[in-house]
């Protein structure tokens, strides 16, 4: 989906339409001087689209490497990745980026805000790579913070909000690209209860009515269960699936 759809799409069919993400014999190894680490290794994995799935499993089991590899932050070191009928590691740099923009929404634990910036200055960052203009930019950057509920903090500075506030406007960013798939990390991690609990209905939201396909990781059995699907890593492979 381009960047100057309208955001966020409505939900989609599934019917028999191809998975939006493959991942097919993929292994990951990094090198920490002369040591090997193997994070993944051979896992095999296929989401359709409009998916809610939430990945568990011990520190070190791989989930956000598996993350990383489907949002295009990395490369596997065997295997494929494929992302809505393109296999990532056949980009080019430039030409991943561009795809990355345009395709995937990031929502980590610690927000990563802007803090000199404003909710609406922060959710708009994403949009600066597209060729939409300044108007049009406005107009996608409204109906992100109104789909989070934060059309009134749209002029306050990060400093200004709450932890779950800061998430939110972290998710309105996520989305106002209209995105292939939102990747959460640990979305409710720095949360207090009712504020993980608010953003999780957030992205419950984001997945039945909008249709929006997301993977989140998470080490909180509470967080999984609005997941559609539970997917558990142990020691770089799926361990089991719900």
């Amino acid at each position: 989906m381009t960047p100057n759809a309208s955001v966020p799409s409505s939900p989609s069919q599934t019917g028999d339409a191809p998975p939006i993400v493959e991942v097919r014999g993929v292994s990951k190894v990094y090198h920490r001087g002369p040591v090997e680490i193997s994070v993944l290794r051979g896992l095999d994995l296929s989401l359709p689209r409009g998916v809610f799935a939430a990945f568990m499993g011990p520190s070190g089991s791989g989930k956000t490497t598996l993350l990383n590899l489907v949002g295009g932050l990395d490369v596997p070191s065997a295997g494929a990745v494929s992302v809505a009928g393109e296999i990532l590691a056949a980009l080019r740099p430039r030409a991943l980026a561009a795809w990355r923009a345009a395709h995937v929404g990031f929502i980590v634990q610690l927000y990563n805000l802007i803090p000199v910036l404003t909710a609406a200055d922060n959710v708009e960052l994403p949009l600066l790579l597209t060729h939409l203009n300044r108007k049009q930019r406005a107009e996608h950057v409204r109906t992100a913070l109104e789909v989070v509920g934060l059309s009134d903090r749209a002029g306050h500075y990060p400093r200004q909000l709450s932890g779950g506030q800061e998430q939110r406007v972290a998710i309105a960013r996520a989305i106002v690209t209209d995105p292939t798939i939102v990747v959460a990390d640990e979305p409710t991690g720095d949360l207090d209860a009712e504020s993980a609990a608010e953003v999780l209905t957030l992205l419950r939201r984001l997945n039945q009515e909008f249709g929006k396909t997301i993977l989140m990781v998470t080490h909180d059995p509470h967080a999984a269960e609005v997941a559609g699907r539970v997917y558990r890593l142990d020691k770089g492979r799926l361990a089991s699936e719900r």
